[in-house]
């Protein structure tokens, strides 16, 4: 699979691998943009040729039959809003108990603009105590890959500053959904 995900990606669709992906065993990946229904094929093509293992987080209202089917094959679960239903404990536990897992999350949460991003991404890693690994897809310039891991949690101010430095200029495939987070001092 991983060698027909490459060819898919960067022969077929014209898509450059950038960036390395460590040997991290555990972390929660955050990929931005997400603008559209696209990203999630292109991060899925190119986290199946890395041969990871992995899991995507997804909205738990995707979760109806028979759409339930297809989400699960993808590899996703449910989750419901971070604000509630403990999503941030669920999430760790899963990290704390597996030996090797990548949990994905898109922390814009919408296709629409935000600049209020969800920050549960950063509560789920702090708790797990593993680090952020910053994902990317920019249509400009055809590339997807790793922009940065982040292991300093101790302030999530200083990791949105560091996340937002990392997604500047990065071009969504529709820009005027796409903002970075709006930082509070």
């Amino acid at each position: 699979m991983k060698i027909i995900s490459k060819f898919f990606l960067t022969s077929l669709l014209g898509w450059k691998t950038k960036g390395e992906f460590s040997d991290i065993k555990k972390s929660v990946i955050i990929f931005a943009p997400h603008t559209s229904y696209w990203d999630a094929l292109y991060g899925k093509l190119y986290l199946m040729q890395l041969g990871i293992s992995y899991k995507f987080l997804s909205k738990k209202e995707l979760f109806f039959f028979p759409m339930n089917i297809v989400m699960k094959l993808y590899g996703s679960i449910p989750i419901r809003g971070v604000k509630g239903k403990n999503a941030v404990r669920q999430v760790a536990s899963m990290l704390n108990n597996a030996h090797s897992l990548h949990v994905i999350i898109s922390p814009e949460g919408s296709f629409s603009n935000v600049t209020n991003w969800n920050k549960g991404f950063y509560y789920m890693a702090q708790k797990a105590n593993v680090p952020i690994m910053v994902c990317y897809l920019d249509y400009r310039k055809k590339e997807i890959g790793v922009k940065g891991v982040i292991d300093n949690l101790d302030d999530i101010n200083t990791v949105m500053l560091q996340i937002n430095t990392m997604y500047k200029g990065v071009s969504a495939k529709y820009p005027d959904n796409f903002s970075l987070e709006s930082i509070k001092h």
